[in-house]
Parts: structure tokens; sequence; C-alpha cells
């Protein structure tokens, strides 16, 4: 008989299809905040009109805005920000962007910070003896309310990702309280995400399903979220392909994104999150792209124990009759995405180092199919690479 624990997220509501400016002026009139600090890349603020428009109801609150996030969240930037609404004595946080956005905040939020060197105590990590070290913070001063633009999924979840630079590694951090309150999917502030971009994460997002569907410690409602997620992924990846300007398939992988991200702290992944985190720190490789090349490899290195699995994938995914790696791999192709590590202008030799960073990661040892040591890592990450 199956047990187990499912523990639901800090998160108020999801607004979804309602223009951002709206829901915006709704969350911040019903938390009364007089203070709002607004977090977003550069590129959207500076080269886009987004950020104003969807602040336009709400610009008297405004006292501040930070866009110097920067790709993978290097800590230094986490203690600028931090310093940024400490200052400011915001009450409420509006991220505005993809995962790398939603991610600085968070972990900006995990605690009183003000040196780089206090991110060393609070990282989730894997103790000599084998055992998991999370570290709970106090509850942050204010919430962050969080619009991505994206399908990375990061704004459903209470965990935040952080590369210290000095290793070149990806650093986990979570809190009950440091994820969004409240979440506003609109397709049409996403019309400015780049196609690269917004196609990667929707890999990303099949990554959450596939991971979740196949994890150690699965959960029924994990299980159902993620194969209805499977469908409006593939569904919504292959539209957008073809008629990028259509909201409504836009709005079908947000709902997808949404719903694979459920699994996000409440089921263990495997060894496509555990390597990709590896591989994002080690070599700069955007998370969306480590899951094209790494998640296709990782289901067949994990088929024979994850079987009933794998075919209830592959039919969510639209054919029954074809392996669930294939598809996937196929998708991938399609959309104009590597499927393979030597397409990323890696140096081959590298992979025994990011092979090694692997061991380090908490979802490496929770792979369906066990992983003991870096020879088996590396192996898999050389099926990865032809």
């Amino acid at each position: 008989m199956n047990t187990g624990v499912f523990e639901y997220l800090e998160l108020d509501r999801v607004h979804f299809g309602t223009p951002a400016a709206d829901a915006l002026h709704t969350e911040a009139s019903r938390r009364g905040a007089q203070r709002v600090f607004v977090v977003t890349s550069k590129s959207l603020n500076r080269n886009t009109d987004a950020v104003r428009d969807a602040l336009q109801r709400i610009r008297p609150q405004v006292v501040g805005l930070f866009d110097h996030c920067v790709e993978h969240t290097p800590r230094d930037s986490v203690i600028a920000l931090a310093d940024a609404v400490r200052a400011a004595q915001a009450d409420l946080i509006v991220s505005i962007g993809g995962g790398t956005v939603i991610d600085t905040v968070k972990v900006a939020l995990a605690e009183n910070l003000t040196r780089i060197e206090q991110l060393d105590d609070w990282h989730m990590r894997v103790a000599a003896d084998g055992s998991r070290v999370v570290p709970q913070p106090r509850r942050p001063p204010c919430r962050q309310i969080a619009v991505p633009t994206t399908l990375s999924g990061a704004e459903f979840s209470d965990l935040g990702g952080c590369t210290d630079t000095r290793f070149g590694t990806k650093q986990g951090y979570t809190g009950a309280f440091i994820g969004a309150a409240a979440v506003i999917l609109d397709p049409r502030i996403t019309v400015h995400t780049p196609d690269r971009l917004w196609l990667s994460t929707g890999v990303r997002a099949v990554d959450h399903a596939v991971e979740a569907l196949c994890s150690v410690n699965a959960q029924p409602l994990i299980d159902a979220t993620s194969v209805r997620a499977l469908a409006l992924l593939g569904r919504s990846l292959a539209r957008y392909a073809s008629a990028p300007e259509d909201l409504g398939a836009r709005l079908d992988g947000q709902m997808g994104a949404w719903l694979a991200a459920t699994s996000i702290r409440r089921t263990e992944y495997g060894a496509s999150h555990g390597l990709g985190h590896a591989l994002g720190a080690d070599a700069g490789v955007p998370h969306g792209i480590t899951s094209c090349v790494l998640l296709p490899a990782v289901m067949r290195y994990n088929a024979e124990v994850c079987a009933a699995q794998m075919a209830e994938i592959a039919v969510a995914l639209g054919d029954a009759s074809t392996p669930a790696a294939d598809q996937v791999e196929a998708m991938i192709a399609r959309l104009g995405l590597p499927t393979r590590l030597s397409q990323l202008g890696l140096a081959r030799e590298r992979l025994a180092v990011i092979a090694q960073k692997g061991m380090a990661n908490p979802w490496v040892h929770t792979n369906p199919r066990k992983i003991a040591d870096e020879t088996q890592l590396l192996a898999l990450l050389e099926q990865a690479w032809d």
C-alpha cells in the first residue's frame, strides 16, 4: 500500500487569460499594497512596452524597479536585489519575466540577505552521510506576484535556483513563502519572448511532467496533472511552431506548464533535472536546452524500470505505438531545438566534470534507475552526446 504526503503551496490564486494590468490591479488592491517593487529583465523592460503596460493601473504604488537579473541567477545578482528591495521598503514584489527573474526574487526572499557568504548556509544539499539538508528560512517581509513570460514553471514552486560562480555549481533554496502568492498567466505578454526560449522552456515543462510520472515517490494528484500537461504541451508547442500569433495556443502552453509544475518539490525528479543543473551551471546552458539534450537519453536509461509510466507518457503524447523517448526527441527536433550534447559546442572531455558535479545533485540520487557513481553518469552523458 502506497503512503505519502502532499504539501500544497502558499499560493492564493492563479489568474489565467486575464490581462496582466487588470490582474495586477486586483492583486495589489486585495493586498492593500502601497509600495510595489518590480523585478524584470533588461530586454523586456528596455526593449518592449510590456512592463510599462502591465503596470499601468498600479503605477502610483510602484517605488522601484530592478532589471539586472542574470541568467542562472548568480549570487551577486541576488544580493543586489535584496539590497534594493530593502532600501525601497517594499510591501509587495511584482516579478515580470521568465524563470531567471522569478528565481532571483525567490532566493532574495529566502532570508534577510546582506552578504553573498550568507548563501552558504541556506542552500539545499546532500550531507556526507547521504541525507538531504533543507534549511528553512524565516517568513520574508513581503510576497511576490509573478507574471511569467516563459513556460519554465518557476512561478509555481517554492524552489529557487542560484549559481555559485566560484565553483560553477547550481544550488537550490526553498521556503514556504518565497514562491508566488499569486500567478498571472497572460498570453499577450508572452509575444515578446524569443521563439527559442518559449519552445525550450516548453520542453522543460515536458521534462517536469515526465520525471514526475516516473518519480520514486509519485503522487496521485501529480500523476493526473502530468498526463494532462503532456497533452496540452504537445498540442500547444506543435501549434506554436506554425502559428506563434495564436494566443489560445500560448495559453494552452501556459496551462500545461502550470499543471506540470505542480510536481516541483512535491515529487522527486531524476537525472534529467539533476544533470541539467550540473550542465547549466558548468557550461552556461539554459535549463530549457538542458532538457532538450538530456531528457530523451534519461528516458531511455530509465525505460526498463518505468515501463508502465513510459506507456502512459506515449499515449499522452499522442502515439501509443511509438516509444515515449522517441516521441519526445522527435518533438524537440521538429521545434528546431538541439537533441544532442554535441550540438552545444562543449568539449567532449568536459562531460567527466559535469558527471562529477552531477553526483552532488540530490535529484541524481533519486533517479528511478539507481545511479551509484560518476561512471554511470558519464555513460549516460555519452549516450546523450551522439
